[in-house]
């Protein structure tokens, strides 16, 4: 798996191979407003932010990192544009990370992120899509596709509210089963004709890691872009409490935090993960301007220098 490009306000990165949904328009209601969680229908998939030149190459060249979770370092095509990005990758979550180079302007500025959420049975990003509409919102749907040697092949659906943002992109996302039988996406067998899980398309080499899972993430964001980060988390059914700096938003597993700063200081500030087993030290390592400390027991944390 990997990243989806977010179109823009200028030139966009994403391949559209579906006509774009078209909804109704309503009023939104007030940002500080918090509706009742609904059953959770999507879950945390993976987030991604851009980094210093330096950060990344750290983060490339880490000797630790493959040790910690499964790393890879791979480019990926459209079809249409192609990007390389650094993954670190547990059972159900993984991380991405770019440098300023592996992706063309304007989301090659550093500090950009995003997160995707994703669906694990067949149809329910059709309620996300619902849950969207219904709270004022004109979502967006279209299929992001992925290249298979000579082959353009159908990869996600995906649904997003906004592309007009200051550095951070958030959407919802489906694994097409067209996508997940095709034996060169290496897919587990599915439990049932309707599970999409993204479980499915990583690797089992996590239990041979420390790493288990992504549990964890805090982002800073400009107030503009907190507004769609709470409107999809809520759509995706996370139960979603505001703060004086931003919001907190609690799901299966996972805790996503955002806070309001100014775009130069956006970006990943905190990764928390859960171990495949406990250790009995503390382990500092020191990957550019980040540090990750795993142990003692069963979790580490990974923060970023802005």
């Amino acid at each position: 798996m990997t990243r989806l490009f977010a179109p823009r306000r200028t030139a966009g990165l994403v391949t559209m191979l579906l006509a774009v949904v078209s909804t109704v328009a309503l009023a939104p209601g007030s940002a500080a407003e918090s509706p009742p969680a609904r059953p959770q229908v999507a879950y945390l998939n993976h987030t991604y932010s851009v980094f210093d030149q330096a950060t990344a190459d750290a983060i490339e060249h880490s000797t630790y990192l493959p040790k910690f979770g499964v790393f890879q370092v791979r480019t990926t095509s459209s079809g249409e544009t192609s990007w390389t990005g650094r993954y670190l990758m547990g059972r159900e979550t993984y991380l991405e990370m770019f440098g300023p180079n592996d992706l063309a302007p304007p989301d090659n500025v550093i500090g950009m992120t995003g997160l995707a959420v994703a669906t694990e049975r067949r149809g329910k990003i059709n309620t996300v899509q619902e849950r969207l509409t219904a709270s004022g919102n004109a979502p967006t749907r279209a299929v992001q596709t992925k290249v298979f040697g000579d082959d353009v092949v159908p990869w996600f659906d995906y649904v997003f509210t906004t592309a007009d943002y200051d550095g951070y992109f958030t959407w919802a996302m489906e694994y097409l089963p067209s996508y997940l039988d095709d034996p060169r996406a290496k897919a587990e067998p599915g439990t049932d004709p309707d599970d999409v899980r993204g479980a499915r398309v990583l690797s089992d080499d996590y239990k041979k890691r420390l790493m288990r899972d992504v549990t964890g993430v805090e982002i800073g964001v400009t107030a503009r872009d907190l507004t769609p980060a709470r409107t999809m988390l809520q759509a995706a059914g996370y139960v979603v409490v505001d703060s004086p700096q931003g919001f907190v938003a609690r799901g299966r597993g996972t805790t996503l935090r955002y806070v309001t700063t100014d775009r130069a200081h956006a970006g990943w500030r905190r990764i928390d993960f859960a171990l495949n087993r406990p250790v009995a030290y503390r382990h500092v390592e020191t990957i550019g301007h980040s540090q990750l400390v795993v142990g003692p027991g069963t979790k580490a944390t990974w923060t970023f220098d802005h």
